[in-house]
C-alpha cells in the first residue's frame, strides 16, 4: 500500500456530504476512499478522452479513406512553409 503524502480539501454543501456518505457507505469504503477512488476514475477518464476516441467500423472506413487520398495543393500552407521560422531571423 502506498502511503499518502499530500492533503487535499475540498467543501460539500450536506446534501453533497449525505450522498457521498451513503454512496461510500453502500461500496463499503470510507469517505476518503470513496471520494479518492472516484476522483481518479473521472480524473483519468477525462484523460484518456483526451488522447483516445471510438469509431464505429464505417466511420474508421471513412477516416482511412480521407487519410488514404493524394493531398492537394494548399497555397496557405505553401507559403506558409516558405517563410523563414521567427527563431531563426
Amino acid at each position: 500500500m502506498t502511503t499518502r503524502s499530500s492533503r487535499l480539501g475540498l467543501r460539500a454543501t450536506p446534501q453533497q456530504e449525505a450522498v457521498l456518505r451513503r454512496a461510500a457507505e453502500a461500496s463499503n469504503k470510507s469517505m476518503t476512499d470513496f471520494i479518492l477512488d472516484s476522483a481518479y476514475q473521472a480524473a483519468e477518464q477525462i484523460l484518456l478522452d483526451q488522447r483516445l476516441f471510438l469509431a464505429s467500423a464505417s466511420q474508421s472506413q471513412a477516416l482511412l479513406s480521407l487519410l488514404d487520398r493524394p493531398a492537394h495543393g494548399n497555397a496557405g500552407l505553401k507559403d506558409l512553409f516558405s517563410r523563414r521560422p521567427p527563431w531563426n531571423a
